[in-house]
């Protein structure tokens, strides 16, 4: 037996399952978020997750777009149609004509992958769900742990405020 073969297809088999499980939010306590560090919305989402004591997978998705597959995933399990998928401000949505509502999904998602800032951001995928967190608060609904403590987003709003109950409570 070749143990040079065995160990480098161990280690390929490793890593091909850390990617699945980035991509599917199956592996326990994995977070991935699909980042634009220059969006503020996408900052205060990973704010939040870190909030509430994870260090999520990071994927700058305009430098490492995800592929196909993925993206379809990523849709699908939020919820969303492709068109609702689709960043309009700030892209060429309008350039590319993509405002013509007879394009199919599949001509929708091969621009999307052509242009990347196309995709609307940020997806989040934990082992509860998939969520396009727009606006950020809606990563709260798929984070398992609560938030350590008061959330201040970019812009002054309190996401949340510990010191008031939950409604409905009677304390």
């Amino acid at each position: 037996m070749n143990t040079e073969n065995t160990a480098t297809n161990t280690v390929t088999d490793t890593i091909t399952d850390i990617k699945n499980d980035m991509v599917t939010g199956s592996a326990t306590n994995t977070t991935t978020i699909y980042h634009n560090p220059d969006c503020g919305t996408s900052r205060n989402t990973l704010a939040l997750i870190r909030n509430s004591g994870v260090e999520p997978v990071v994927i700058e998705y305009l430098v490492s777009p995800p592929d196909r597959a993925t993206l379809t995933d990523l849709i699908t399990r939020s919820g969303l149609s492709v068109r609702g998928a689709i960043r309009e401000k700030g892209t060429p949505y309008l350039a590319l004509g993509l405002d013509n509502l007879e394009l199919t999904d599949a001509a929708l998602l091969d621009a999307m992958l052509a242009h990347p800032l196309l995709i609307n951001r940020p997806f989040v995928v934990t082992p509860i769900g998939v969520r396009l967190c727009r606006p950020s608060e809606l990563v709260l609904e798929i984070l398992e742990s609560p938030q350590q403590i008061v959330f201040i987003k970019e812009d002054g709003d309190i996401v949340l405020d510990l010191n008031r109950p939950k409604a409905g409570s009677h304390d």
